[in-house]
């Protein structure tokens, strides 16, 4: 088994999608000027968290009239304290083609409760009609699906002149995928994407649309403390400034911080957006002269160019019971860990069986090469597994 191995390892193994790998050279040195033991609402402390948000604008080309806040709980708490506090003034379409945009859902839905809500939704591998949304209500939906890879190829499907609100969860899009923030009014990322930051810490951007509706919308329910971004029907823009409404890890901030001047170096937001499409034509290559894996997102054009998510189509194995082809992947991926090519590129739990692997920017186009020629060779011996149950 041993013999027919390839020559090399990644010299970087890790593919996770979250959290994702940190930046090529990073190290904890980078780290050691964190203002360790202050507090957050110092002069210093308050100066990285506005440099964080400063950053994050340049690097993004954020419209200088939109707010960048700095929000607890990840993604998941950033587009919660959208949802709660936005939410109600008028009827809702939520999207979903994937496990985290199922969450709105049934935040909307069940948690929320609200009367006038449209759930458009469909298979892995596809996106919905996104022609039947109608935007003079509110929206919500993902840029990019994590856990199928596919994604929206661009927002030509929102209109200019919408009535409601637009709320786009891009978390693992933002930094690697050209996002029209005119067409955006609330949109939420995490620092543990494609920067390969730290987890726990949500960023979240206002259009002046969301502003406006933030000030004059009260919603019918009760806010808790960590959701409440208005005082007196004015925006509290402290919160945009750096004064974050619960106490942020200052380590978390340099990491970040780290990684924002990594990506400044580079070029800013175009070249990480340029060594994304790179990592993920090396997989879409090897794809291409492979026959026994297939992309999961069905159309070319919205293909992630991060997330990307794989099926396994050898027909001696898609002839096996579902539960022995999943157990064929999870053998597979199992296999690389074991050997140390490839950390965590499982399909996430609730999507169909196979391999996701992460193409964000911080990963090496090298690493993905040496990945592919793991790949074969595992698949070879997982195969010859089922060769044997037979």
């Amino acid at each position: 088994m041993a013999n027919d191995m390839p020559s090399a390892r990644p010299a970087n193994p890790r593919f996770s999608c979250g959290p994702c790998t940190k930046r090529p050279g990073w190290s904890l040195d980078n780290l050691k000027d964190t203002p360790f033991g202050r507090s957050h609402r110092s002069k210093l402390g308050k100066s990285r968290l506005k440099l964080a948000i400063d950053l994050t604008r340049e690097i993004l080309d954020i419209p200088t009239d939109y707010r960048i806040g700095i929000v607890p709980a990840s993604d998941t708490g950033a587009v919660e304290m959208a949802l709660w506090s936005l939410l109600g003034q008028r009827g809702v379409d939520v999207v979903a083609w994937e496990a985290f945009s199922a969450d709105w859902v049934t935040d909307v839905v069940e948690q929320l409760q609200l009367d006038d809500v449209r759930v458009m939704t469909s298979d892995y591998g596809l996106l919905p009609d996104l022609s039947k949304i109608d935007f003079d209500r509110d929206v919500i939906f993902p840029w990019n699906g994590t856990t199928s890879g596919v994604r929206v190829p661009n927002g030509d499907f929102i209109p200019a002149d919408r009535k409601g609100l637009t709320i786009c969860d891009g978390t693992s899009a933002v930094f690697a995928q050209d996002m029209d923030w005119s067409k955006l009014d609330v949109t939420t990322f995490s620092w543990q994407k494609v920067m390969g930051g730290e987890a726990a810490h949500g960023m979240l951007i206002l259009s002046p649309r969301a502003v406006a509706r933030l000030e004059s919308y009260k919603p019918a329910w009760p806010l808790p403390k960590l959701f409440r971004m208005t005082k007196d029907g004015e925006l509290i823009e402290a919160i945009f400034e750096g004064e974050t409404i619960n106490t942020p890890s200052m380590l978390a901030t340099e990491d970040y911080l780290d990684a924002l001047n990594w990506a400044k170096s580079l070029g800013g937001g175009k070249a990480l957006r340029a060594r994304a499409d790179a990592n993920a034509k090396v997989i879409t290559d090897w794809v291409a002269e492979t026959p026994w894996v297939d992309f999961l997102a069905v159309e070319p054009e919205t293909r992630s160019n991060t997330s990307i998510c794989l099926m396994i189509v050898d027909p001696q194995v898609t002839s096996q019971p579902a539960d022995v082809q999943a157990e064929f992947a999870k053998n597979l991926v199992a296999m690389l860990e074991i050997e140390k090519a490839a950390y965590d590129i499982g399909s996430y739990r609730d999507a169909p069986a196979g391999i996701r692997i992460w193409t964000g920017s911080t990963v090496e186009a090298s690493d993905l090469k040496t990945l592919t020629e793991w790949l074969d060779w595992a698949f070879v011996h997982a195969k010859a597994g089922i060769a044997k149950a037979a």
